[in-house]
């Protein structure tokens, strides 16, 4: 056989085929990020193979049932969004202390004697604490304001808030009036909300603010906080209405949302800007269907989070 062929000798020839070879697989792969970058399917991805940013992972699903995400506070896939939807959440209220006051005890009903006692609240002495009201269905509100506390927690802790609530179901009975006041008072809270729903008449619907009224009477001096506290109690009343769609209640404060009392030892033993919410009517029939409904209750705690966020970074 001549030995003038045009072919390489068999070694060089496998060498040749393996480099060939790879130059097709290094084009193939660089191809396939740059489609990947360019926004192919899943999205555009950063370097460690997470979502980039602005697009966080399911983003294309909703959250939830489409009431609000999930009780903790997520929606669905994604991470929480910030409570006015815009950007990044975390750290917007970095450094903020928030005390959330769950209005009542779900177990204060089996200690009627020691939530009976008196305490003093400045104006006057009252009860230690109250069972609070229900829906006609028997829903307590007890149940309805440590739900939405929770909730309220969740989202203020993910926007990087330091939150107290003055008992989150582990207390036998109460706290009494003045030692729910004291505990925001004791933390510096720079903004408070004790959270309620409303036992009124049937057709009473809507949800109002109560602010702090000027008081100054034995250990109950409000004079440094009615100013801070109305702003901060116009800021909810806005959000709330805006976010569970909600009106202003019909039979308080004349359409504003927004009612002042000296009678509640709650705001008048606060030294920090407080309100209490309350949320609707519970024994109204269209505004228990709203208190009862969990999604509902998510739009409350996003309307509550919101309003006190626009508050602390005003």
């Amino acid at each position: 056989m001549s030995n003038g062929s045009t072919f390489p000798p068999p070694r060089r020839r496998r060498g040749t085929v393996l480099l060939v070879l790879a130059a097709v697989a290094l084009v193939t792969v660089g191809g396939w990020l740059f489609w990947r970058q360019a926004g192919g399917h899943g999205g555009p991805t950063a370097r460690d193979g997470s979502p980039a940013p602005g697009r966080t992972a399911g983003s294309d699903h909703g959250g939830g049932s489409g009431t609000g995400g999930a009780p903790d506070g997520r929606t669905g896939h994604g991470a929480t969004p910030r409570p006015d939807g815009k950007g990044d959440p975390h750290g917007s209220l970095k450094g903020k202390t928030v005390l959330i006051d769950p209005g009542h005890n779900p177990h204060n009903s089996r200690h009627t004697g020691q939530i009976a006692r008196l305490v003093n609240i400045g104006t006057a002495r009252k009860e230690c604490d109250t069972t609070g009201t229900a829906t006609n269905g028997g829903y307590p509100e007890a149940s309805f304001t440590l739900d939405v506390a929770r909730r309220v927690r969740t989202l203020l802790e993910h926007q990087g808030a330091k939150v107290v609530l003055t008992q989150d179901g582990d207390r036998s009975y109460g706290p009494c009036v003045d030692e729910r006041a004291a505990i925001g008072n004791k933390a510096h809270a720079d903004a408070a909300v004790s959270v309620h729903a409303d036992g009124s008449a049937a057709g009473n619907r809507g949800f109002h603010v109560i602010l702090p009224a000027r008081v100054t009477a034995g250990p109950a001096d409000t004079t440094a906080i009615t100013g801070p506290s109305r702003q901060l109690g116009e800021r909810l009343a806005d959000r709330f209405r805006a976010v569970t769609g909600s009106s202003p209640s019909n039979y308080i404060g004349g359409g504003t949302g927004l009612d002042v009392r000296g009678d509640l030892g709650g705001l008048n033993l606060s030294t920090v800007p407080k309100v209490f919410i309350e949320c609707g009517n519970m024994r109204d029939p269209k505004d228990a269907a709203q208190l009862t409904d969990g999604g509902w209750r998510q739009k409350a705690a996003r309307g509550i989070t919101e309003g006190i966020t626009d508050f602390l970074t005003r």
